[in-house]
């Protein structure tokens, strides 16, 4: 695109600039200002912002660089000054508990600055003073309390999960169900009054109760290990959780039962410790399931994206060795590895990515080149800036935050947790007390108050929100979108204003042929000897023509056949195109300066055609030779082919926002839209953010974005979408990733977390609900033990099968 005045003077700068009203970029010697609009700026799109939005009362710019920079539990985008960091894989992690005992052992280590610990990834990410410590010492500083730390590049592999497939299955399910057969068999009868079908009070009885006793006891023990170290941690860290109320009622349980034993009675309740342990591990485990599916579609999205490097000797490495000042070789069609400097060559570079805009940069010794951006038609010799970034940290610190996340609904279930679990247990002494102060004798006693911390067991309360997650993210998945963000399921369903960048999000982000008008030349004839030229050239707009050009071979046109196509020879890049001889006849490819500085006759009829190219917001190619311009040829980046039908199901109780940096046509054509409301065009990147935070002040705000340039207003809106075909900055930056580039997909996120934020609510009403009513129930006395097992079976089972069902 031809710089306007405008965009010349924002690249200037002057001394005393006090930059840009809305995005800071220096305003150079002619800044743009109206009357009707306070201050100046850097280009007419950030001042059309100003007019729209104005300015914001509250700016908060630490918030967005922290969810841009993944800043998570005190941890900052980079370790303290004389810090490094550690991730190390930890076996034993259960619940939200044992994270903050985790980084409350770790953080009193000595050496040790800070932790943060995710159960949901089994990982802990240490910063530590490596004069202090050793990196060697940390896995055994971290183990201990049944947690076992080791190097997190180990993985736990197949065994570890078959292992603790084998630990619920076997463990549990195998030993849980002869429980609940010698139940069957031997003990519900008599609760109904049916005569047993041996001696219970005899040898059979002994032998029977024992069996049932010791099966129990495995379960309780080995399977409901986990849970039952939770409670501790929790007793520990002094902050009571669901597994501290699970632990009791099924301790409470077997505790009573076998003490029932000792004294000869045969109303034993091992079968509601056994239910207990079952249903709250299975429903763990059918969260972390979902979960690492679901992370493990993320993961190998973003390993497709790193690549080796190529040092200047040819030699590859892997990015994450390449060091500050190292020199890079990047090829023709290339992505650059790193942020760098060009030390040799000169190259048309495809930044789309980074700045929205659709045409190449030409790149020469000196320049600046950033990370992620495409080498188009020649070599480049790169030298690694000084803040040169490993590929592998990024993947780390972005499957670290989307693994670890956990919605703002299920802290509320946590925070409840702290106030329900001690409610229930004094609720319990108290109808204990109660009964036993009415003369109900100590057994009945006993009964009531284990009935009362049975019945109120949290098992539904603590599977709504876990269920009802890992279903949502599993839908997802299946559905190619990974959603990355703790607040996804609060933040989506509200949304008000929906923000879409133009380039690679409604549009393909590639260059193609839109018509071709020739003076008085055959098309196929025009195309064949351009595409002869441009097929020597990786230009995306080479490529576009050559892909456009019909022909049975390369260079058949113009009278060539397949067995004599036409000859290139001398091809040469020139300031604006190229040229190259064709049969020895110079043919010219290029923008319409290229022929003026030629001095090659172009008609009016083609001047006129690039003159209405350009208006339209694309490229205008003339094509000529003998010294005359034979036609012209449009390029553009398409709209993707659903962009309507999205743009449409987007705008639906939605307000629809085009933001872009392109100026002129190539962004006004989205203003006929009837579904857009706005459109924004020449925003620079800096701009971007600062539009979408003033937004914010009429609603909330979800960004629909691709590339690098985008990530600050995804980061700065309530929801950030990331295209999968984007940069690992922009997923960095996103709440969530649409992996299979479908804008159409868009539309999911929003029906997906829509879906599961209501079912949360559901779980959670039904839980309250439930607890409402059994409560009050075990307390007058009106339950026992076995039927409050069954209410309480029945309420987890409700959880699961609403959380099951597909969105």
């Amino acid at each position: 695109m031809t710089p306007t005045p405008d965009t010349e003077a924002a690249g200037a700068t002057t001394s005393g600039d006090a930059g840009c009203h809305l995005c800071g970029l220096p305003t150079g010697r002619s800044p743009v200002t109206d009357t009707d609009v306070d201050g100046s700026f850097c280009c007419r799109g950030c001042l059309q912002v100003q007019r729209a939005l104005g300015d914001l009362d509250v700016v908060d710019d630490e918030q967005i660089a922290a969810r841009l920079d993944g800043d998570r539990d005190g941890l900052g985008p980079e370790p303290a000054r004389g810090h490094e960091r550690a991730y190390f894989g930890v076996d034993g992690m259960h619940c939200a508990t044992c994270e903050a005992f985790l980084e409350t052992r770790a953080a009193n280590a000595a050496g040790v600055r800070t932790a943060a610990a995710s159960y949901a990834t089994d990982t802990v990410c240490v910063e530590y003073d490596p004069e202090a410590v050793d990196e060697a010492e940390l896995p055994e500083l971290l183990s201990g309390y049944g947690y076992e730390a080791r190097d997190r590049e180990e993985g736990r592999g197949e065994s570890s999960r078959d292992r603790a497939l084998i630990t619920f299955l076997v463990g549990g399910g195998l030993f849980g169900m002869m429980v609940m057969l010698w139940y069957a068999l031997f003990l519900y009868p008599t609760y109904f009054g049916y005569e047993p079908l041996v001696d219970l009070g005899g040898y059979d009885g002994l032998y029977l109760f024992a069996n049932i006793w010791l099966m129990t006891s495995f379960v309780v023990f080995y399977t409901g290990y986990p849970i039952l170290r939770g409670a501790y941690v929790s007793l520990r860290a002094r902050r009571p959780n669901m597994d501290l109320l699970v632990s009791v009622a099924a301790l409470a349980a077997y505790a009573y039962s076998t003490l029932a034993i000792v004294v000869g009675r045969t109303d034993l309740y091992f079968d509601v410790s056994v239910a207990i342990i079952l249903v709250v591990t299975a429903g763990t485990w059918y969260e972390g399931r979902v979960k690492r599916r679901a992370a493990g579609l993320l993961r190998d999205l973003t390993e497709q994206r790193v690549e080796t490097a190529r040092l200047a000797d040819g030699e590859s490495v892997p990015v994450a060795d390449v060091e500050p000042d190292d020199e890079l070789l990047v090829r023709p069609g290339e992505r650059v590895p790193l942020d760098g400097t060009v030390r040799s060559g000169r190259a048309a570079v495809d930044e789309s990515l980074l700045t929205g805009e659709s045409l190449p940069v030409e790149k020469e010794p000196g320049d600046p080149v950033r990370g992620g951006t495409l080498v188009t038609d020649a070599s480049l010799v790169v030298t690694v800036g000084d803040d040169a970034e490993s590929a592998l940290d990024r993947i780390v610190e972005l499957l670290w935050r989307i693994q670890s996340a956990r919605p703002g609904v299920q802290r509320l279930a946590d925070r409840l947790a702290t106030i329900f679990v001690p409610l229930v247990l004094v609720l319990s002494a108290i109808a204990a007390a109660a009964t036993l102060a009415l003369g109900g004798g100590t057994t009945a006693a006993m009964l009531v108050g284990l009935t009362v911390l049975i019945v109120s067991c949290p098992c539904a309360l603590g599977l709504a929100t876990p269920l009802a997650v890992a279903s949502g993210v599993r839908s997802a998945a299946e559905r190619n979108v990974v959603l990355a963000s703790e607040s996804v399921f609060e933040d989506a369903p509200a949304v008000d204003i929906v923000v879409l960048d133009k380039t690679g999000t409604l549009t393909t982000g590639t260059m193609s042929v839109r018509s071709v008008e020739s003076d008085g030349i055959d098309r196929e004839r025009l195309l064949g000897r351009a595409a002869a030229v441009e097929r020597l050239s990786e230009h995306p707009i080479a490529r576009a023509i050559c892909e456009a050009d019909d022909s049975e071979a390369p260079g058949v046109a113009d009278g060539g056949t397949a067995s004599h196509p036409l000859e290139v020879e001398d091809f040469t890049r020139e300031t604006r195109g190229v040229s190259a001889l064709v049969d020895g006849e110079r043919v010219a490819v290029g923008h319409p300066e290229l022929f003026v500085e030629r001095d090659w006759t172009v008609p009016a009829g083609l001047d006129d055609a690039a003159a209405r190219t350009r208006n339209r917001g694309d490229v205008p190619v003339l094509v000529g030779w003998d010294g005359r311009a034979k036609g012209a040829i449009t390029v553009g980046d398409q709209p993707r082919e659903t962009w309507r039908d999205s743009v449409e199901t987007l705008a639906r109780g939605r307000e629809l926002v085009v933001l872009t940096g392109d100026e002129g046509p190539a962004a006004e054509r989205f203003r006929a839209i009837p579904a857009v409301d706005e459109v924004y065009a020449g925003v620079p990147a800096e701009g971007k953010a600062e539009t979408v935070r003033r937004l914010r002040a009429r609603g909330t705000v979800a960004v629909v974005g691709d590339g690098s340039n985008d990530a600050p207003a995804l980061a700065a809106a309530d929801v950030g979408i990331a295209m999968g075909g984007g940069t690992e900055l922009a997923t960095d930056a996103a709440d969530a990733v649409i992996v299979d580039d479908d804008l159409a997909s868009v539309a999911d996120v929003f029906s997906l977390t829509d879906g599961t934020n209501r079912r949360i609510k559901q779980n959670l009403g039904w839980a309250f609900v439930y607890n409402g009513v059994a409560i009050p129930l075990a307390i007058t006395g009106l339950l026992n033990p076995l039927l409050a097992a069954v209410a309480m079976a029945t309420s987890s089972a409700l959880v699961v099968v609403n959380s099951s069902r597909r969105i």
